[in-house]
């Protein structure tokens, strides 16, 4: 069976499958109007009355229906028209819309595969070039000996050897933490407002950012209060009041 000889008995039409395109297409029958679920429900009676299922022919209609249904989904939105055919025979048409289906799906399939292939490459860009034209060509016999034995065994072996270890030496690892500087803040807030300038004078990176966590440990605490003038001036730490009991026992006892 052709699917375009599908013989249709439907409400507003009657006749071969391929007129119906033909008139679609022409605008002489409104798609709108055209029940597809009748369309699908003849060609599988037709199919249960054969007993047997042609896969080309089953993939032509369904390529065919998708195609009337992706047409009157459009119809059916604002101000979306359909950019229909004119002049063609029942058999062109039916050609043409299923030509149509068919270039969409492949191109549809090529960018939904370099996507793949694009997620493939994770990240990863290389260039690939194959091999020169002499050295596709060159046997065992025509090949030229580059590298002595030893020379070669002396070159592999060292890629064994563990590097030598760094020395570090040098570098001066100062260790502070947040309880020392605490202490140092609280001994300093004793005597009233200190400037922060004041807290980290003569400190280095790591003893400055680690005092910016015992401070704000101290606000968090209800211990101590800052405030900045003007973005990038001195900061005034102020004590926010008496210490906690338990805190100062905790400090008396250190």
């Amino acid at each position: 069976m052709i699917v375009a000889d599908l013989d249709l008995d439907l409400e507003i039409f009657t006749g071969p499958f391929d007129l119906l395109l033909t008139l679609v297409l022409r605008e002489e029958v409104d798609l709108l109007e055209v029940e597809l679920s009748g369309i699908v429900l003849a060609y599988l009676d037709v199919l249960e009355e054969r007993g047997e299922l042609d896969l080309e022919m089953a993939t032509e209609f369904i390529v065919l229906v998708a195609a009337l249904l992706e047409l009157k989904s459009r119809l059916m939105l604002p101000g979306e028209e359909a950019d229909l055919l004119d002049g063609l025979e029942p058999g062109e048409a039916a050609e043409e819309l299923l030509a149509r289906m068919l270039d969409a799906r492949r191109y549809r399939n090529a960018a939904e595969h370099l996507e793949a292939l694009l997620e493939a490459e994770g990240g990863h860009r290389y260039r690939s070039a194959p091999l020169p034209a002499f050295a596709r060509r060159v046997t065992l016999e025509n090949a030229s000996q580059a590298y002595e034995p030893d020379e070669l065994g002396e070159a592999l072996g060292s890629l064994l050897q563990l590097p030598p270890q760094l020395s570090l030496h040098h570098l001066n690892i100062r260790r502070v933490t947040v309880p020392e500087r605490l202490a140092h803040l609280r001994s300093l807030l004793r005597r009233g407002a200190v400037g922060f300038d004041e807290a980290v004078a003569g400190a280095d990176r790591m003893t400055v950012a680690v005092t910016i966590f015992a401070l704000l440990e101290l606000y968090k605490q209800g211990e101590a209060t800052w405030s900045q003038a003007e973005p990038f001036g001195p900061i005034a730490i102020e004590p926010a009041g008496i210490e906690p009991p338990a805190l100062r026992l905790v400090e008396d006892a250190a």
